[in-house]
Order: C-alpha cells, then sequence, then structure tokens
C-alpha cells in the first residue's frame, strides 16, 4: 500500500498568548489550490471520524460522507484528496487539545501523504498526550510569530465560479453512457483520441466550470471520477468498466479506455482536462491507498461503501443529464410531478453503427465524431 517512505517531521508551533492574530494568519493561509490547508478541529469532541470530517471539510468535500461505518475510510479519502490536489502544507489549529488517537490519525496521514504537518499549541509547552505521540517520529519546533506572520501571508487566490443556479445542465457526451455490450480490457497501448480522429462533444469553459464545482463537493473520489470521465470522454458504461488504476496516466493527464472488439471506436487513450485530471487522481490514490492494486478497476470503491448511488443516479443527484426530448408546448398542470430524466442508448460512436440497439426515445443524437480520413 501508498506510503511516503521519509515523510518531513511534523513541526510544533507554540502560541503561548493564544494570538487572535496567528489564527487569522492560519486561517488566511488556507488556499488548497495553492497546496496549503488550514483545519480547525471541532471543540467538545474526541472523536477522530469528526477531525477527518473537518478535514475533508476544509478540502471543499461534503460531510458526513455516506457508505461506512468505519472510522478508517474518512481517512483513507482525506488521504487521497490531499495526494490528489495535492496539499503540501497541512496546518492544525488547538493541537494541545487534540486526544492521542486524533494526534496518532494525524501522524498516520502525514505517514501516508508526506505532507508537512504543522501542529499549533495555543499554550506555553506541549500537552502530555502530544509529546507521547510525537516521542516516536520526531518534531521540530518553531514560534508562532516567525511561522503564522501575517504580513507575510498574501491572500488566497480564489477561483470566480460560474453562478450555479442548480438548474439542469444538459451534456451531449452523456448521450452515449448507456451500453449493453461487453468490452473486455486488454493489455494494449492504444493510439490516442487525436490519432483516431475521435473528439467528443464539445464542453464549453463556462459549462466545464459548473460541472467540476458540483463534482468537486463529493468526498467519494470514484463517484466523481466515473462521471468526469463520462463527461470528458463521452464513452459508454462498458468502455467505462474498463479502465483500470494503470490506465490513468500518472500525472492524470490522460485516461485509456478498452473497446477490444472495436464495437465502438476502439481502444484509445483520452486527453484528461485540467479540471478532471484531481478527481480521476483521487480515484487513483484511493485504490493504491487502501491495497497497493494498479490493476483494480479505476471507477470502484476499495474502500466498500454501502448505499451509493448509481452513476446515472449520481448524475441526476447533481443535475446533470444527456440533453432531453423539446418539452411540450402544453403548460404542466398544478401538483405534476415532473418528468423522468430519460437516458437513451444511442449508436452514435458505434464502429458499424447500422447493427447497433438504438432507443433515442426523442433524445438529440449527439454529433458525430470526426474521424480520419
Amino acid at each position: 500500500m501508498l506510503t511516503c517512505p521519509h515523510p518531513p517531521p511534523p513541526v510544533v508551533v507554540l502560541d503561548p498568548g493564544d494570538d487572535a492574530a496567528h489564527t487569522r494568519a492560519a486561517l488566511t493561509m488556507h488556499d488548497p489550490a495553492a497546496g496549503r490547508a488550514t483545519i480547525h478541529p471541532t471543540p467538545g469532541t474526541d472523536s477522530t471520524l469528526t477531525l477527518a470530517h473537518n478535514l475533508l471539510d476544509a478540502l471543499g468535500k461534503t460531510t458526513p460522507v455516506p457508505g461506512y461505518r468505519a472510522t478508517a475510510p474518512a481517512w483513507t479519502l482525506a488521504a487521497a484528496w490531499i495526494l490528489a490536489l495535492p496539499i503540501s502544507r497541512l496546518t492544525v489549529l488547538r493541537a494541545h487539545l487534540l486526544s492521542a488517537r486524533a494526534l496518532d490519525d494525524l501522524l498516520a496521514l502525514r505517514a501516508r501523504t508526506g505532507v508537512r504537518l504543522y501542529l499549533i499549541c495555543h499554550q506555553p509547552k506541549l500537552s502530555a498526550s502530544l509529546e507521547r505521540s510525537l516521542a516516536h517520529t520526531g518534531y521540530d519546533m518553531a514560534d508562532a510569530d516567525a511561522v503564522l506572520s501575517q504580513d507575510d501571508q498574501a491572500p488566497p487566490q480564489t477561483r470566480q465560479a460560474a453562478a450555479d443556479t442548480a438548474e439542469w445542465i444538459s451534456l451531449p457526451a452523456l448521450t452515449t453512457l448507456t451500453s449493453h455490450e461487453s468490452s473486455p480490457a486488454c493489455t494494449c497501448t492504444p493510439p490516442t483520441a487525436a490519432e483516431r480522429g475521435f473528439r467528443p462533444p464539445a464542453l464549453p469553459t463556462r459549462i466545464a466550470i459548473r460541472v467540476a464545482h458540483r463534482l468537486d463537493r463529493t468526498a467519494h473520489p470514484h463517484l466523481a471520477a466515473h462521471l468526469a470521465a463520462a463527461v470528458v470522454t463521452a464513452a459508454s458504461t462498458s468502455q467505462l468498466n474498463t479502465a483500470r488504476v494503470l490506465d490513468l496516466a500518472l500525472d492524470g493527464t490522460t485516461l485509456t479506455l478498452h473497446d477490444r472488439h472495436n464495437v465502438r471506436q476502439g481502444c484509445t487513450t483520452h486527453p484528461v482536462p485540467d479540471w478532471a485530471q484531481p478527481l480521476l487522481r483521487a480515484a487513483a490514490f484511493t485504490h493504491l491507498l487502501a491495497t497497493g492494486e494498479r490493476s483494480s478497476a479505476l471507477f470502484t470503491d476499495p474502500l466498500g461503501a454501502h448505499g451509493l448511488p448509481s452513476l446515472k443516479d449520481f448524475a441526476e443527484h447533481l443535475k446533470l443529464r444527456p440533453p432531453q426530448p423539446p418539452p411540450l408546448r402544453r403548460k404542466p398542470r398544478k401538483g405534476q410531478q415532473p418528468t423522468a430524466t430519460i437516458w437513451p442508448v444511442s449508436g452514435a460512436h458505434h464502429a458499424r453503427r447500422w447493427t447497433a440497439e438504438e432507443n433515442m426515445q426523442g433524445c438529440p443524437q449527439p454529433q458525430p465524431p470526426r474521424h480520419r480520413p
């Protein structure tokens, strides 16, 4: 399983005066896009699960995380997101109040990810639990004035997200998601999508930002990555199911999907846009942290969550769907239930389209892919 062989020593930062300026500086440093995260542990509890949720909250994920009864999966998910984003510096306020179990989990997180851990103690000396936990790891000491100087901290550069009104977003790439054929994985080295002349439906930047914003909120990497891959590749479920951890480039920039029988466009290596790369990397890191297996199916959960939605249900929860049939001209009756989302069966990307099963149910076909002459 994935671990960091030589993680940096934790840094204990003493703030004996419990200076509010130091706390503000630590909070100002929080900028996950720049590799820095700050957590303020929930007071009044020694629950290590709550601390893991504090960390996931700081990384922009929705908590509590459904599907698990144990504490360990939440820490594995936190580690996966730290590696995927990536986060290089983690600052923990009120560290002198943490229980021995909470401190041990933070030190284990450091060993798994290599994150530089800053433990802020708002008192003149280390607590007994902190001193015992650090006895086996070694640590550095620092003064709050040197580490938490507001004068040296620039405000985080926040990315302006497009206004999201929670309306449905129609994505032509999802029109070709449904499939009933099987597509076994193989060990080929396929051509790129550009070499095949294949281009999925275009995703305008303003729409990509909204899609990324909705996907970024989920703490489950395999769900977010699965749907992101469908959006950027226009692949079918049978093709997506062939992806293994080893089919994702180490930096997340390409994803290989297999189609051994050339039912659709054949085995292809697809480019992954910047916004989707952390999602796919997090899915891969979850497998590497939990099992260490690179041959595992990428879009499955190695942590064994129960009761999670299917891919289509997850998409609908985020109000993402393929373009629907034109609306009826008559106005819906008062109290009438909204029409269920239609997931068509399209043969648009089949190599032999005349043999493909189709059931569009009034949904528009996506633009045909462009192939090399």
